[in-house]
């Protein structure tokens, strides 16, 4: 009899934080999960939330398969929060570490969309572009293939304004927006895309454990040494002076 995957999975990469643990895959449904408020809540409630569900499950640190976090693109200090704690279970856990599965972000903010178009019956598209509200006037993005209910990447997440989000997405049948950046700047897409399916989704715990599976399967596991975020952009912040700027230049497009 095959042995059942166990993993770890956690995701701070917004202002949600979320844990569950599991066997993962499309069809697996989590033994224990946790979602509540994260932000500059996640480093405190993150790890006792941890062990809240490893005990309900019946699990210890040292028979995990994998840890599993959202590595980013998303809030520069979840997404430190996460890498860190999965390296500090991953070396705590056994001599040798428990693999780690630094999965991107925007990932799972298209396997959040593809199961819910799944469960709601609708149609499948054979694109699903994910786009996050990346804060300063600007979304992070990444297309990903869909075929067999198996989600494949046809590019690295990157940066863009809303204006310029067609340059990145194919405006064609088919292909959905999911993630929460329309919310802050539909208005500002391209027709094109405002005229396409939109799921609001975010990276959650659910969707990673999900993908969990295939990413081992994949290779992707790393050593906890190895375990980096994915910040995208370098910068975290804007001077007074470009604050100032973005809002006369709103202004100007307002009048």
């Amino acid at each position: 009899m095959a042995s059942v995957s166990r993993f770890l999975v956690f995701d701070t990469s917004t202002d949600s934080l979320s844990v569950a643990v599991g066997a993962g895959g499309l069809d697996a449904a989590p033994l224990a999960q946790y979602s509540g408020v994260g932000g500059a809540q996640a480093s405190a409630t993150l790890i006792p939330q941890i062990q809240a569900l490893l005990a309900h499950a019946g699990w210890r640190l040292d028979e995990l398969d994998a840890i599993v976090f959202g590595r980013g693109p998303g809030a520069f200090t979840g997404v430190r929060t996460a890498c860190a704690v999965a390296q500090g279970l991953a070396f705590a856990a056994r001599p040798e570490g428990v693999p780690v599965l630094p999965l991107d972000t925007l990932w799972a903010v298209a396997e959040a969309a593809r199961a819910e178009l799944a469960a709601t019956g609708q149609a499948m598209p054979h694109t699903i572009a994910a786009v996050l509200d990346a804060r300063m006037d600007e979304v992070y993005v990444a297309t990903y293939r869909l075929q067999a209910q198996v989600l494949t990447a046809c590019d690295a997440p990157r940066l863009c304004r809303p204006e310029d989000l067609h340059l990145a997405v194919p405006p064609t049948a088919g292909t959905v927006l999911a993630g929460n950046a329309a919310a802050a700047y539909g208005e500002r897409f391209d027709p094109t895309l405002r005229a396409l399916p939109h799921v609001f989704a975010l990276p959650s715990a659910m969707a990673l454990l999900r993908l969990a599976p295939e990413a081992l399967g994949r290779g992707l596991a790393v050593t906890a040494a190895e375990a980096q975020p994915l910040y995208v952009r370098d910068k975290v912040a804007q001077t007074t002076a470009e604050r100032e700027a973005i809002k006369l230049a709103q202004a100007a497009g307002a009048a």
